[in-house]
């Protein structure tokens, strides 16, 4: 989606266009700290990519940039506290694709509006799921595990932090798609459910490869799949879901986490806000070190935001409705 050098082009374009037209609330910002709300716990993805960035912001702006986790509800809860901050430039939010793209398709009293009450500043990363299973269970291979699943209706079960996220999503679409039981467990955060896989409490999970490569690296964890619809570079060895079988050509799911304002939110302010970002992730080595992670590098505007959040909205509405999901 964002290819690297339209990506610096855009970068080029907005500053440009900044610098021309901001006279008024952009100029000398932010001349104090800067808030960002991350819709996650600590210790997630969303949480680590929006602390390498404020560490940057922070640099490139001469000001505090800090964070504050506000987990639960799949990144709902998040999502409403900034809505109801002041539209200044000095709240921006850290969302996911649970809280911006799915959960109006869950919740009918979503108590805030993902596209009126919210300004796009730019995406920060995307990034597949890896399918593990905890190693007691019997399989080496995605197929192994479908056949397992129809020989033994509802005896897996399978992780996640909130109804709505991607785990949640990529674990029902494998329902769909091959016609079998699993049990879903909810959490309140990713990292109680990565422990509790971890000791066998479950079976199943989907989460971010940042999050579970390592525990695949210590044999704690059996990896069956990545959710992305190509083999990615760095986890080449590593078989699509979607190569699996048939019936699950197509399958295709991805984490994403987008920078947001405040509805309201001067036009100059997100641009400059929108061009700062999209720079840093720009860097060589924060480029590298999203890749490292099996992530893929954001940036761009926050029109393009805006787009692919519709795009994903509509995407999910229709699995949502099928199989029934209710907030």
């Amino acid at each position: 989606m964002f290819n690297k050098l339209i990506r610096l082009a855009i970068i080029s374009l907005a500053l440009t266009t900044g610098a021309a037209g901001a006279q008024s609330s952009v100029q000398g910002y932010p001349d104090k700290p800067v808030k960002i709300i991350v819709a996650a716990g600590t210790a997630s993805s969303p949480d680590a990519i929006s602390r390498l960035l404020a560490n940057k912001l922070s640099q490139k702006w001469g000001q505090p940039v800090v964070i504050e986790n506000v987990a639960g509800l799949g990144g709902i809860l998040g999502a409403e506290r900034a809505a109801k901050h002041a539209p200044d430039g000095y709240t921006l939010l850290v969302s996911t694709i649970g809280a911006m793209a799915v959960g109006s398709s869950i919740m009918d009293n979503l108590p805030y509006d993902p596209v009126k009450d919210f300004e796009p500043v730019t995406m920060t990363m995307t990034m597949p799921n890896l399918l593990v299973v905890h190693p007691s269970v019997p399989v080496k291979n995605l197929r192994e595990l479908i056949d397992y699943a129809k020989k033994n209706p509802d005896k897996l079960r399978y992780g996640h932090p909130g109804i709505g996220t991607t785990p949640h999503l990529s674990a029902e679409l494998l329902k769909q798609m091959t016609n079998i039981q699993m049990q879903g467990i909810p959490y309140k955060s990713s990292a109680q459910m990565t422990t509790d896989l971890l000791a066998g409490h479950y079976e199943v999970l989907f989460h971010n490869s940042s999050v579970m490569l390592p525990h695949i690296k210590a044999g704690n964890a059996t990896l069956l799949g990545i959710t992305s619809p190509k083999r990615i570079a760095d986890l080449r060895d590593v078989p699509t879901i979607a190569e699996a079988s048939d019936d699950l050509k197509g399958f295709a799911v991805h984490a994403w986490w987008g920078m947001y304002a405040p509805a309201g939110t001067p036009g100059d302010i997100v641009q400059k806000v929108s061009a700062d970002v999209s720079s840093i992730l720009a860097e060589p080595e924060v480029t590298r070190w999203i890749e490292e992670r099996g992530g893929a590098v954001g940036g761009g505007t926050p029109q393009e935001l805006r787009a692919y959040q519709a795009e994903e909205t509509r995407k999910w509405s229709d699995l949502i409705k099928k199989a029934d999901i209710k907030g």
